[in-house]
């Protein structure tokens, strides 16, 4: 059995569905909402490499190493973007959030709080994870501040450790949350959420 098994997760009228070829249109049009593949710091794929994207993530899914989500509306089944749990160890109950897009009418929304909120809790309240990382380029410092408001905490910096799309190499930066962090983490995210957004 699998340590991540196929799971919907749902909330304040977001959907998170495990990625399948089905969703190739949603996912072509999602990235076209701002064009996301020309930013240099993401993994976003370009319309025509959308297809062998999800492939991809399937594959990885099949070894093991990757489980992804397809964001969606709730209520319309639109697909908003994606988010995966990545680099999963059973072993010492870890995972790492990443893989994590949103098209450009959705960001600055609640969308990505949403997200990380049900990932967590899918990680650390069912999956029992003792610890959630996050990874991501040095120059993603959007990103990054995200990953900080969440509450996670920066662990360092990998240099010189991945490709860009633009073939520059990148030096990441990694995160993490323990269980023991979890439930004010848990708190600060539902109060935000039930924040009206400005």
């Amino acid at each position: 059995m699998a340590f991540v098994e196929p799971v919907t997760l749902s909330a304040r009228g977001v959907t998170l569905l495990p990625l399948a070829l089905e969703h190739e249109a949603g996912l072509r049009a999602a990235a076209a909402d701002g064009e996301l593949w020309n930013i240099r710091v993401t993994s976003v794929p370009e319309p025509e490499h959308t297809r062998k994207y999800i492939e991809d993530a399937l594959a990885m899914r099949e070894a093991g190493n990757r489980f992804a989500f397809v964001v969606t509306e709730t209520a319309t089944g639109r697909v908003l973007g994606s988010s995966s749990y990545h680099d999963i160890l059973p072993a010492v109950k870890r995972v790492e959030i990443g893989y994590t897009w949103y098209g450009k009418s959705s960001q600055r929304s609640h969308v990505n709080s949403t997200c990380k909120l049900l990932l967590m809790t899918h990680a650390f309240e069912t999956l029992g994870c003792h610890i959630v990382g996050w990874r991501t380029d040095n120059f993603n410092f959007a990103s990054q501040a995200a990953i900080e408001r969440l509450g996670a905490k920066k662990d360092g910096v990998i240099r010189g450790h991945a490709l860009r799309r633009d073939g520059t190499i990148r030096d990441t930066v990694m995160y993490s949350l323990r269980s023991g962090e979890w439930p004010e983490v848990k708190a600060q995210l539902l109060h935000s959420l039930d924040k009206p957004r400005t």
